[in-house]
């Protein structure tokens, strides 16, 4: 056999879900049988989820996604599975079970576990060691698991070193914007350095605050594209791999002459018996190479993705939100249309006496094209208790933020009431600029159960508000909402300009600082006054608190304010210099 047929199942898995999991890992590789695929390789932890974090604390969850595993290799009759999952043998182990015509052949652990960014593996894995290569008709190959192929002396090398002409990686992959692109130029460079075919399988789907994208993709020796999955979406990659080409780019490669042969194990995959209508499967065309999307609808999408499965997986059906007139709202609306689907989105406006007449107009108009669900309950009644209620303790006092934050809770407790009577989960609308100068309000607008814009900066939110009203056949966000000043209508005039820099200063100051750790004086140096930077500064560092309490959302950027961005609540020291 000088062609492997092989798979790549991008499934879009739920954290201890271990009977869904397993039914769509046996359904895809139904699907690759039928297809006369000979290997199939699955995305990392594929039957427990991922990331699974404590819950590899529970010896019985352990010992369930095992049984689990058991499941699936019953399932691989006429073909070869490479499936993660999580492996103990006195310490739990991240791991790839090489699957063989029905039975488990080889459990591969995983050598490097990221403790950076979002991850946090050393805390519930042991990192593994060993390596081999796998003989299958004539071709050789070898697997690893994601953070393995990132490092250029990982296993993989090793592998191709040991004459592997296909390296197949099972991933996990976080999203963020761009990040696709440049995994596929690590993955390129692996593929030439090691002169050998790359098999990269991805997960997809959303967890909590994470999205992973898909984008599995199958690179030749030489570093071209073979195939590549679709972003955002299930997906099941077939590529042939002819294993004559990597052999003969390697004879008039004279750099691997230069390196000493990798002695591994080789286990032997016996030839398993012709399926039933694999002859002419083997004749049908493979998967084609899906044309990434551009950057702004990437990001709409993985944010869609995110709080579809965020909602469908936690038990939800239908979300609603404040719908003010703003842009926030507005773009939190239309995604939550697009992932649920406008029969399961209402929003809410809740005007005050400092909401402009336009305001509720533009929301409904806004609602009426999305065609969601839209109710007004105005908070004039409620509000005015509250301000007679604490007159005589307020007595003397002039009105300030405390009245302003006395709207937003009551428009937040309006909300709770109807997620408590109707079961509906409730989607905030603040965006990352705010969220990370603490321009919000806690048990206001912050209380919900999903910050599906939490990641996205204002100007961000912008960008993606018109990207969105050119996508059908009229624009569905009113254009007043799009280029009035952005206001919080919590007083009278009030501007967001009153008390933050322009937001085209704001977000990239916040970028230097939250996502680059930049100190004052570089940021300044790349052009801001010091007094503006300064004062971002300070109410980045004042705000930790409130993040804290705050509901999970999609992460779009390099660092979120999450996991990605761990900094103790008490903290004495002063970011700004003083």
């Amino acid at each position: 056999m000088h062609t492997l047929r092989m798979a790549l199942a991008q499934i879009n898995t739920t954290v201890g879900d271990l009977e869904g999991n397993v039914d769509k890992i046996v359904a895809a590789v139904q699907r690759a049988r039928e297809a006369g695929v000979d290997l199939i390789a699955f995305p990392e932890l594929a039957i427990t989820g991922y990331p699974p974090e404590d819950l590899l604390l529970k010896p019985s969850f352990v010992e369930a996604n095992r049984a689990a595993l058991m499941d699936v290799a019953a399932a691989t009759h006429g073909l070869t599975a490479v499936v993660g999952f999580a492996d103990a043998e006195q310490d739990v182990y991240n791991a790839a079970a090489v699957l063989h015509n029905g039975r488990l052949v080889h459990v591969y652990r995983k050598h490097y576990l990221p403790t950076y960014g979002v991850f946090d593996e050393d805390r519930t894995f042991r990192a593994g060691t060993g390596n081999v290569v796998f003989s299958q008709g004539g071709a050789l190959w070898g697997v690893s698991i994601c953070e393995d192929i990132w490092y250029p002396e990982g296993p993989p090398k090793e592998q191709a070193r040991a004459g592997a002409q296909l390296l197949i990686n099972i991933s996990a992959s976080p999203y963020h914007a761009g990040k696709g692109a440049d995994r596929e130029r690590m993955l390129r460079t692996r593929a030439e350095d090691s002169v050998s075919a790359v098999a990269f399988c991805n997960l997809v789907g959303g967890q909590d605050e994470l999205v992973f994208e898909g984008r599995s993709a199958v690179i030749g020796a030489d570093g071209a594209m073979l195939a590549r999955g679709a972003q955002f979406a299930e997906d099941l990659v077939i590529a042939d791999v002819d294993v004559r080409r990597v052999f003969r780019r390697r004879l008039h490669d004279p750099r691997r002459r230069k390196l000493p042969v990798a002695d591994l194990p080789c286990i032997d995959l016996p030839a398993v018996k012709e399926r039933s209508g694999k002859a002419s499967a083997k004749r049908a065309a493979p998967s084609g190479l899906r044309m990434p999307v551009r950057r702004l609808e990437e990001i709409y999408r993985a944010l869609t993705l995110g709080l579809g499965d965020y909602v469908r997986k936690n038990g939800f059906e239908r979300v609603v939100l404040g719908l003010s007139g703003g842009v926030d709202s507005a773009l939190t609306a239309c995604i939550g249309a697009d992932a649920l689907g406008p029969e399961n989105v209402t929003a809410v406006a809740m005007p005050s006496r400092y909401s402009a007449d336009f305001s509720e107009t533009d929301a409904a108009q806004l609602a009426k094209h999305l065609g969601i669900d839209f109710l007004v309950l105005p908070i004039e009644r409620v509000f005015r208790a509250y301000v007679d209620s604490l007159a005589d303790v307020f007595a003397g006092e002039e009105p300030d933020v405390t009245e302003e934050n006395l709207q937003a809770r009551a428009r937040g407790n309006y909300l709770m009431a109807l997620s408590n009577k109707f079961g509906w989960m409730v989607v905030t609308t603040g965006n990352k600029s705010e969220m990370s100068v603490g321009y919000a309000t806690l048990y206001g607008d912050m209380a919900g159960g999903f910050a599906v814009i939490k990641d996205v900066p204002k100007t961000l939110v912008y960008e993606l508000s018109r990207w969105r009203n050119v996508q059908g056949d009229a624009p569905v966000i009113p254009e007043r909402i799009l280029t009035r000043p952005p206001s919080a209508e919590l007083r009278p005039d009030q501007r967001d300009s009153d008390t933050l820099p322009p937001y085209e200063v704001l977000d990239p100051i916040l970028e230097a600082y939250v996502e680059q750790d930049m100190g004052l004086e570089s940021i300044v140096a790349l052009g801001y006054e010091e007094s503006t930077v300064r004062k971002v500064i300070r109410m980045v560092d004042a705000n930790e608190y409130k993040r804290r309490q705050a509901p999970p959302g999609v992460r779009i950027t390099a660092r979120a304010l999450g996991k990605d961005r761990r900094l103790p609540i008490t903290n004495a020291f002063s970011a700004d210099g003083e």
